[in-house]
């Protein structure tokens, strides 16, 4: 009998699944990274989940028995895949999972911004009735690029489909990747920066994607940008992302992800930064939920269960 240890709060169905198919499953969600590491020498599996626990050398220096790391979600940027190679440990995730609801958070963040349904709504609710400062803009006939083409980024140029617009993709590590995907089209990250409209971030977050969207990026638009990131906050520099609002370059921004996502933690400069970029009116936030639909806390799990017994055949 294999012991797995589950860190994370998770769709009830998987433990039930995982213990039906003779698996020992301690739940402990919420437990901190200190007191796993104290236990992790007696199990072979770990689910993991959150931006806090972080699966590093030093916790799989104890980990002298784990065989594999589930991960729910797509998101891999908290542990440590090079430490967990060099041990042999497998690591999965199940962005097949939540790929649906990001991609149409995605582009409901992206309409809403369009056509200014936040400010609108607001002003309705306060018996404001305007109608030519809330005139909107279509989708139609403009130009998205998305930065990655894995589930998320395919998923998303899937909802786009329809709308009347030419979707660009670029993805360093695939070629031939649009190939059942006639609408869109594979390009450079050069395209990119010469023809689209709108820019959209479904990339891993990781040393080279850090700041992927910077001054220097921003710079080689030729045309003004909407920003669209769903997947890890440091992928924009929130500086640069300021700055090119200000500037007019960024002509609006969806953040589901923020740099830091405790804004309680927020320092003085952190404030400052986020008081103006609340404040501009080209801008939409939500709490790094993309992800995070009734379906997928379903899907999420139930995808890693499904790859967990794969592997375990």
């Amino acid at each position: 009998m294999k012991n797995i240890l589950i860190t994370y709060k998770v769709f009830p169905k998987l433990i039930e699944s995982l213990i039906k198919e003779g698996f020992h499953v301690d739940y402990k969600p919420g437990i901190s990274v200190a007191e796993a590491t104290t236990l992790i020498k007696s199990y072979q599996g770990l689910i993991v989940g959150g931006a806090s626990f972080k699966v590093d050398e030093h916790f799989l220096d104890h980990a002298t028995s784990l065989e594999f790391i589930g991960r729910p979600g797509s998101g891999l940027d908290t542990i440590d895949l090079k430490a967990c190679e060099k041990r042999s440990i497998k690591v999965i995730n199940s962005p097949e999972g939540n790929r649906n609801a990001v991609a149409e958070h995605a582009l409901a963040m992206l309409l809403g911004l369009l056509n200014k349904l936040r400010w609108a709504d607001e002003e309705v609710r306060n018996k404001i009735w305007e109608r030519e400062r809330n005139r909107g803009f279509e989708l139609s006939g403009k130009t998205v690029g998305i930065i990655g083409f894995g589930n998320t980024g395919a998923q998303f140029a899937k909802k786009l489909s329809g709308l009347d617009v030419q979707i660009l993709a670029y993805d360093k590590y695939k070629n031939s990747f649009t190939e059942e995907m006639a609408f869109v089209k594979e390009s450079s990250l050069q395209d990119i920066w010469l023809e689209a409209d709108i820019i959209s971030f479904h990339v891993q977050y990781n040393a080279e994607t850090h700041y992927y969207l910077d001054t220097d990026f921003i710079k080689q638009c030729k045309k003004k940008i909407i920003v669209i990131n769903t997947s890890r906050g440091p992928i924009v520099d929130t500086k640069a992302l300021l700055l090119g609002l200000e500037s007019g370059q960024v002509s609006g921004a969806c953040l589901d992800v923020l740099e830091n996502e405790n804004p309680k933690t927020f320092t003085l400069e952190e404030l400052e930064i986020h008081d103006k970029l609340f404040n501009l009116k080209q801008t939409i936030y939500s709490p790094h939920v993309a992800g995070w639909s009734d379906k997928s806390k379903v899907g999420m799990s139930m995808v890693l269960f499904d790859k967990i017994m794969e592997m375990s055949k």
